[in-house]
């Protein structure tokens, strides 16, 4: 079974981070605002990113990671730009010491 981890932009801009085992069942209940939370406020979203993982605690680690990212981070990530995500990330490691 595979599972997905993914991004959503809202209509406000916003990005939501999460993780499934039915990426498409899910998009489904987002845009038919059956989750309900963070993204009932914020229709409609847009899948703008997704990663398959093997397992459930693979996708609930990068969601929980991603979650975490500043929004230039994510919006690396959404263009596949693996260089700005680790420039980003050393920079912010730095501001922290």
């Amino acid at each position: 079974m595979a599972f997905w981890a993914y991004l959503l932009r809202c209509a406000d801009g916003s990005y939501y981070a999460g993780h499934t085992d039915d990426l498409e069942k899910r998009m489904g209940e987002h845009v038919a605002d059956v989750c309900g939370g963070y993204t009932a406020t914020r229709l409609p979203v847009e899948l703008v990113w997704s990663q398959e993982c093997s397992t459930r605690i693979e996708a609930l680690s990068f969601e929980r990671q991603i979650k975490g990212w500043s929004r230039a981070k994510k919006e690396a990530l959404i263009c596949g730009d693996w260089g700005e995500i680790s420039r980003l990330a050393k920079s912010t490691s730095r501001k922290q010491d």
